[in-house]
């Protein structure tokens, strides 16, 4: 077995990674991106999803739709629990921070 390595490009593997050769980002910093609360009411939207596409797969499994396979939606069912785990604790640390900053001392 004959095995040839090809020199390493550093501008190559720089700009796989989105970075010019100097290490700053190829695109620019987009300006007043996106808010926390937006964020957080996008990863809301996905777990909603995620647990309407799990009942529906579910539901389709119940009724013996040989499209879908049991296998398919258990993997659905569990993206959607811990997809629904997270999101709350997140929840949780946020009230937890909300807590002890409403108690802090001014």
């Amino acid at each position: 077995m004959d095995l040839k390595l090809k020199p390493f490009d550093f501008a190559q593997a720089a700009a796989r990674a989105g970075l010019a050769v100097n290490g700053q980002p190829l695109t620019p910093a987009v300006k007043g991106g996106a808010s926390f609360g937006d964020a957080m009411a996008q990863a809301m939207k996905s777990v909603s999803q995620a647990q309407t596409e799990a009942s529906r797969m579910q539901r389709e499994v119940q009724l013996d739709n040989p499209n879908v396979s049991l296998e398919d939606t258990m993997i659905a069912m569990q993206k959607a629990q811990i997809g629904f785990q997270a999101t709350l604790q997140v929840r949780n640390r946020l009230v937890s921070a909300y807590s002890e900053i409403m108690n802090m001392q001014v």
